[in-house]
C-alpha cells in the first residue's frame, strides 16, 4: 500500500503530467519536421538532383532486381535504404537547429533578467512623530553646544 501512495504523491507533483505534456508535443513536432522534410525540403532538392527521390535510394543485397524500394522490401529483400538515412539525417539536422533556437532564445531572456538588476523597494516613510523627535533632538544639541 505505501509504494501505491508514494506513485499517488509522484504523480500528483506534477512530473508524470510535465513529462506527459512534454512527449505529446514532442510527438507533434517530430511530425511536422518529418512534414517538412518529406514534403517540402527534399520535392525541390530532388528536382535539382534530376527528379531523384531520396526515400527511393538503396543497396539490393540479394541477387533479384527490384523496380524500387517497396518492391524488394514486400518480396524480403534484404536492403541498405541510405536515402531514408539521408532523409532521418536532414530530419535531425532540423530538429537540432529549432531547439539550438529554442535554448539560444531562453538563455537571451533569462540573461537579459539577470542584467536588468531589481529595484529594491524604498523604505516607507517614517512617522511623523519620529522625524519630529529627531529635529527636538537636534535642536536641543544645538543650545546645548552654544551655552559656555
Amino acid at each position: 500500500m505505501r509504494i501505491i501512495q508514494e506513485f499517488k504523491t509522484f504523480a500528483i507533483k506534477g512530473n508524470v503530467v510535465d513529462l506527459a505534456v512534454a512527449v505529446v508535443i514532442g510527438t507533434a513536432f517530430g511530425a511536422i519536421t518529418n512534414s517538412l522534410v518529406r514534403d517540402i525540403i527534399m520535392p525541390p532538392l530532388g528536382y535539382l538532383t534530376g527528379g531523384m527521390d531520396f526515400s527511393e535510394l538503396y543497396i539490393n543485397l540479394s541477387n533479384q532486381e527490384y523496380a524500387s524500394l517497396a518492391e524488394a522490401t514486400a518480396a524480403g529483400a534484404p536492403t541498405i535504404n541510405y536515402g531514408v538515412f539521408i532523409n532521418t539525417i536532414i530530419t535531425f539536422l532540423i530538429v537540432s537547429w529549432a531547439l539550438f533556437l529554442l535554448v539560444r532564445g531562453m538563455n537571451r531572456l533569462k540573461r537579459r533578467a539577470e542584467e536588468v538588476p531589481a529595484k529594491a523597494p524604498e523604505p516607507p516613510p517614517r512617522p511623523h512623530s519620529e522625524v519630529l523627535l529627531e529635529e527636538i533632538r537636534d535642536l536641543l544639541k544645538e543650545q546645548r553646544d552654544r551655552q559656555p
